[in-house]
């Protein structure tokens, strides 16, 4: 058996293939897998900070690791290059910097499945630890509405929406495996309604929030580590005033 490594963000096929041929267990930090401590998090970043990159660094330290990749490319961000550097200084075991410039689209047949959407993400999320992708027979479903953004650390989100919800935005670019395919990424679907989401104190706020204004029927909302019960129900009335039922 090889050894305990974790991923930030969408390494490169080529990367994830050593991993597997190396058969270590791949462990994805974006993901919630410790208990977040939000001590040690203060003493090393803000408290007020993107959840998914406090999810990282919390489970990094926590967790028994023998060596860890971290996406720094386009398809990232640069607080994920900050907390690389973080990393590197607080730990003892090897941090490698990676950058996915991949370009080969895979498809991406989860994102507009008959799946429910929790599953979807799911799946999507999954499918970083394997070079090829999830090998799925999905049958499309017809679109009722829209998800543009990156998967919320909280899916419970998620569970607002019908099965026919077609994903978009970078979620779409993890199940495709590009993660810095800026025309993807920015592709919508205007004649369905969507939400625009992405979490609180990340940049892709900024599109999100544009391109919910240029779509016609488009909505923006960010959220941190827990959806807010007021979100919930202005996505919930954003739904239902669009017809969309769950």
């Amino acid at each position: 058996m090889g050894r305990v490594v974790g991923i930030v963000g969408v390494p490169p096929v080529d990367v994830i293939k050593k991993l597997v041929e190396r058969r270590d267990e791949i462990i994805d930090l974006d993901a919630t897998v410790s208990l977040v401590d939000v001590e040690v998090e203060a003493r090393l970043i803000p408290r007020y900070y993107c959840a998914i990159l406090r999810t990282v660094l919390s489970n990094a330290l926590r967790l028994e690791l023998d060596e860890i990749y971290v996406d720094v490319g386009h398809g990232k961000c640069d607080g994920a290059r900050h907390i690389k550097e973080v990393l590197e200084r607080e730990l003892s075991i090897p941090v490698m910097e990676t950058e996915n410039e991949d370009t080969e689209r895979r498809g991406n047949p989860i994102c507009v499945s008959s799946l429910a959407l929790v599953e979807k993400f799911e799946r999507i999320v999954d499918s970083v630890k394997h070079p090829d992708g999830l090998k799925v027979d999905l049958v499309p479903s017809r679109a009722t509405c829209g998800f543009w953004g990156v998967p919320p650390r909280d899916f419970g989100l998620l569970e607002l929406f019908p099965p026919e919800t077609y994903v978009f935005g970078w979620t779409r670019c993890m199940e495709n495996k590009t993660p810095a395919d800026r025309e993807l990424e920015l592709t919508f679907d205007p004649s369905i309604p969507t939400i625009f989401f992405a979490q609180s104190f990340c940049a892709k706020n900024s599109i999100a929030y544009y391109l919910a204004h240029r779509h016609p029927r488009g909505f923006y909302v960010d959220g941190d580590f827990d959806i807010s019960a007021s979100t919930r129900a202005k996505v919930e009335a954003f739904l239902e005033l669009n017809g969309v039922g769950r």
